[in-house]
């Protein structure tokens, strides 16, 4: 059975190395030291994150702990997760001197690494070079099964975690069970920087869209229920009521749908992202600030409409699909081989007041990254 002084070494020497490959087969190894009863805990803590989400712990709390004061390493996963559990669930009056002292008994039980690593895992800042994609690979070579399937299983499921247990579990059936699921988050496709002229030095016509420079939402309806998810994963439903609102207007019982939010001056000009962002994450006032900056969704992929999951189809028959149910929420578009009508295009965006243009693959599937 691991340690938290095993993860804790682990991350360390992978932070030391720049080989890719040595990166991997550190992390393999210690996911097949973990098995399937500790890996949920390691593919966590190695992503930065906490299985129990947050739980108000702030640097106020965490300053002046100073280093571990334990000179062998006794603690262990499930410690760990027993102490956040227990941290968590402190509150009322007096709770924030209870949290302090429940911290304190921690570092008591900590080495000198061991508290370094848990003060970057409980502040949500562990950087250590175990990143998602390189713990995808690493789960893939221990358990002998193609990374691609590891890929798409964790796009689906919105995290490594359960894709690592059911992998370790049940193998490529278990890896093959995940599927597109409504109100459920997936793990978004995102852009690459690039050259115009390189984007469009083929012959074939690519699809060219404004970027905007809002922020990502996904939205998911069934029936009358809508959930907004943001690039994070995060629900954000309550704070933003007129894109809930808009969605329950479009003329279908059930999708999955891709967009951007963005506040707009009434020239319709973007406003900066940093006020978009204003509007997510509120939940008071909500309606006094939609009044003062509304939002707008402009939507660019379509994942799931009625009962057909659209997933695996190339982009253009997404995009098919979503001008259908919302021919109005569409980013201004120009599908060319052009490389002069594309910087014409481009030009118009400047003008408009946005930066850079997407450039896309219509016979491109939907992935992760």
């Amino acid at each position: 059975m691991l340690v938290l002084d095993d993860l804790v070494q682990a991350s360390l020497k992978v932070s030391a190395t720049r080989k890719r490959l040595e990166k991997r087969a550190i992390l393999a190894g210690l996911l097949r030291q973990a098995g399937a009863e500790q890996v949920a805990l390691v593919v966590s803590y190695l992503t930065g994150r906490l299985p129990q989400g947050r739980v108000g712990l702030g640097p106020a709390m965490l300053r002046d702990l100073g280093k571990g004061q334990a000179i062998e390493a006794v603690l262990t996963l499930n410690d760990l997760s027993q102490w956040v559990d227990d941290f968590a669930a402190i509150e009322g009056k007096g709770s924030k001197a209870a949290k302090r002292a429940v911290l304190e008994k921690l570092w008591q039980r900590a080495t000198e690494a061991e508290a370094s690593f848990l003060h970057a895992l409980l502040l949500g800042e562990l950087r250590q070079g175990a990143l998602e994609g390189l713990l995808i690979e690493a789960i893939a070579e221990a358990t002998a099964l193609p990374a691609a399937d590891i890929r798409r299983a964790t796009m689906l499921a919105g995290s490594p975690v359960p894709v690592a247990e059911a992998a370790m579990v049940h193998g490529a059936p278990g890896v093959a069970a995940f599927r597109l699921t409504l109100m459920q988050p997936i793990q978004p496709m995102l852009a690459q920087p690039g050259e115009l002229e390189d984007c469009l030095s083929t012959e074939r016509e690519h699809l060219l869209e404004y970027k905007l420079d809002g922020a990502r939402v996904q939205v998911h309806r069934r029936l009358n229920q809508v959930r907004i998810f943001t690039r994070q994963l995060h629900d954000v439903t309550k704070s933003l009521p007129e894109l809930v609102e808009v969605a329950l207007a479009l003329p279908a019982d059930a999708f999955i749908v891709d967009g951007e939010a963005i506040a707009l001056r009434e020239d319709g000009s973007p406003h900066p992202f940093q006020t978009t962002m204003r509007r997510f994450g509120r939940r008071s006032n909500v309606a006094a600030m939609r009044a003062e900056l509304p939002l707008n969704m402009f939507l660019f992929d379509c994942l799931y409409l009625d009962g057909e999951d659209l997933i695996d189809l190339p982009l253009q028959n997404r995009l098919a699909r979503l001008d259908a149910l919302a021919p109005a929420l569409k980013p201004p578009r120009l599908q060319t081989a052009s490389l002069g009508s594309a910087q014409t295009f481009l030009e118009s965006a400047f003008a408009a007041g946005h930066e850079v243009l997407m450039v896309k693959v219509l016979t491109s599937f939907y992935q992760e990254g």
